[in-house]
C-alpha cells in the first residue's frame, strides 16, 4: 500500500475519510520507534479506517543553541516507512501552512507543569510543542492520536490540554521501543559517535537500577505483609531467610515515613550510582536530572507515594541531549 503525500490542510480535508482517524505526529527522521507507533495507529483504526502521519520539524520547540538547524530531514525515507508500518497519508506541510504570517502571537502556555525537568531545562520548549500539537489536531480531526511514553512530560501535557481545552481528540500512549542493548530509540541517537553511545547506555541502565530497587522493596513489602505485624513478623521472615531485612521488610511495608533505606528516594538512589559511574567514563556523561516523579503534575513523588511514578532522566552525552524514563507503580495490589 502507497501512502498519499499531502502538504496543506486543505488537501487533508479534502480527502475522503470513512472510519476512524488516527494520527502519529512527528519531526520526521522516522526510525523503529515511530513504525511501532504507527503500527499501532493502524490496529487502532481498524482496516476501515485511517492512519495520518504528520511530518513536521517545528522550529517553535526548539531553544537557543539546540539543534534546529542540523535536526535532520528524511522525508523521502520517511514516507517510505510509514507506507511500511501501515499509514494512509504522510501530512507533510511547510512552515507558511503551520504558522502562515509568522511565528504565533497566540500560544498553548504549558503551566505550571511546563516548567519543571525538561521545561526547566528548556524554557518556553512546551509552549512551542503544545501549540504545534493544538494546531495539528485541529488541522488533521482525528479521533485517535498516539505518542510514544519516552517523552513522558510531552505525553503528560498533551494528555492535560486536550482535556482541560476540550479537544475531540483521545489520546494514546505507546510504550517506549528499545534497542537491544536497550538504549531507547530516538533521532538523535545518529549522532552519538561508538564511545559516545556506550556511555549513552547509562541513561537505561540507570533506569533499570531505579527499577531493580523498587521491585526488590515491592517484594519485601509483600513478604512482610504476609506475616502479622508483631515479632511473629520477623520470625516468620526470618524463616524464609530474610532474617537481615525483617526490620526493613516492616519499614518498607508500613512506615508513614519511610527510612533512607526504601521508599522512593531508594529508588532515585540506585539510579545515581550509575549515573554518577557514568560521570567518569570518556566521554563523560553530563547530568540534567534524574528524578521521580507523578504522572499527573510531573511534581517529586514524597514518601510513602501510592500510585503511579515516573522515574525520568536526561543527559548530555557530548553534544547529544537525551532524556528517557520507564513507569513504576508505589503499592500495588498484593
Amino acid at each position: 500500500m502507497s501512502a498519499d503525500l499531502l502538504h496543506t490542510g486543505a488537501a487533508l480535508r479534502t480527502r475522503a475519510r470513512a472510519g476512524r482517524r488516527a494520527v502519529v505526529m512527528t519531526m520526521g527522521a522516522l526510525h523503529d520507534g515511530h513504525a511501532s507507533l504507527i503500527r499501532a495507529a493502524r490496529r487502532a483504526a481498524g482496516p476501515g479506517g485511517e492512519v495520518v502521519v504528520t511530518v513536521f520539524v517545528n522550529p517553535l520547540q526548539f531553544g537557543a543553541g539546540e539543534d534546529l538547524d542540523r535536526y535532520p530531514r528524511t522525508l523521502e525515507a520517511d514516507v517510505k516507512i510509514a507506507e511500511q508500518a501501515g499509514a494512509d497519508v504522510v501530512f507533510a506541510p511547510d512552515v507558511d501552512e503551520v504558522y502562515p504570517g509568522g511565528e504565533p502571537q497566540v500560544r498553548i502556555t504549558a503551566g505550571p507543569m511546563g516548567t519543571v525537568l525538561e521545561g526547566a531545562t528548556r524554557p518556553g520548549h512546551f509552549d512551542g510543542m503544545l501549540t504545534v500539537v493544538a494546531k495539528l489536531l485541529h488541522l488533521t480531526a482525528p479521533d485517535l492520536a498516539l505518542f510514544g511514553q519516552k517523552d513522558a512530560q510531552q505525553l503528560a501535557l498533551i494528555r492535560r490540554m486536550v482535556r482541560d481545552l476540550n479537544f475531540p481528540a483521545e489520546i494514546i500512549g505507546i510504550p517506549t521501543v528499545r534497542e537491544d542493548d536497550g538504549l531507547a530509540l530516538s533521532s538523535r541517537n545518529r549522532y552519538l559517535s561508538p564511545d559516545e553511545r556506550r556511555t549513552a547506555l547509562a541513561l537505561s541502565q540507570a533506569l533499570f537500577a531505579g527499577r531493580d530497587r523498587h521491585a526488590a522493596q515491592e517484594a519485601l513489602r509483600a513478604r512482610a505483609a504476609s506475616a502479622p505485624a508483631t515479632r511473629a513478623r520477623a520470625v516468620a521472615l526470618s524463616e524464609i531467610g530474610e532474617s537481615r531485612a525483617a526490620a526493613d521488610a516492616h519499614a518498607v511495608a508500613y512506615s508513614a515515613e519511610p527510612s533512607a533505606s526504601g521508599g522512593p528516594a531508594a529508588v532515585v538512589a540506585a539510579a545515581r550510582l550509575v549515573l554518577d559511574d557514568a560521570a567518569r567514563l570518556s566521554p563523560p556523561l553530563e547530568l540534567d536530572y534524574v528524578a521521580l516523579v507523578d504522572p499527573a503534575d510531573f511534581t517529586d513523588v514524597r514518601p510513602g507515594h501510592q500510585g503511579e511514578a515516573v522515574l525520568a532522566v536526561a543527559a548530555r552525552v557530548g553534544s547529544t541531549r537525551l532524556i528517557d524514563n520507564i513507569p513504576l507503580t508505589f503499592g500495588a495490589a498484593l
